[in-house]
């Protein structure tokens, strides 16, 4: 588990050292998060990078009114959905392009066991929902946040959520007994 104060406590000591021990936490946990929206490795530790760059130039504007963690994944969060949209943008497709653009980048990627034709499928599955419903789904239960701090992330009703989460799984059971 994650120490916030612990890093609190260094950067006030040192700037530098509270960063590295920033990163050294999140890291991993936030990189596998960003990989989940934008699959392939190389956007996600471009987003990532990003990410750490946000949090560094604004470090200082961080409030306290939420976790650092909350703070740390809506950065990511909103870093991934950037990159996401620019692309939808640039190239003029719907959502349906990118959903399966994003499939086919799964399949590409060493991301998945490809042995296990049920891990694929649920992939596939939570790649195919819309935007809300992944990044709930995600977090939820890849990240096992809980729903108050995913509406803290996505500025968003907790009831909400939790009607979005139920309806990313019912989409996805569906997707995998159909498919």
């Amino acid at each position: 588990m994650i120490n916030e104060d612990k890093i609190w406590q260094i950067y006030k000591s040192g700037r530098e050292q509270g960063f590295r021990l920033l990163v050294d936490c999140f890291q991993e946990p936030i990189y596998y998060y960003i990989r989940r929206l934008v699959v392939l490795h190389q956007d996600a530790e471009d987003v990532l990078q990003e990410v750490f760059i946000r949090i560094y130039r604004h470090w200082e504007q961080f409030r306290h009114e939420s976790s650092l963690s909350t703070w740390i994944y809506r950065i990511a969060t909103n870093e991934s959905l950037r990159l996401l949209n620019s692309r939808q943008k640039h190239e003029t497709v719907s959502t349906e392009d990118i959903q399966d653009t994003l499939i086919s980048r799964l399949k590409a990627s060493d991301y998945v066991d490809y042995e296990n034709e049920l891990a694929v499928k649920f992939q596939e599955a939570i790649l195919r929902l819309p935007e809300k419903q992944r990044l709930v789904f995600n977090l939820r239960y890849y990240d096992e946040l809980d729903y108050e701090e995913i509406a803290a992330i996505l500025d968003s009703k907790v009831d909400t959520l939790k009607v979005n989460y139920h309806y990313a799984k019912e989409k996805i059971k569906e997707y995998i007994l159909n498919n």
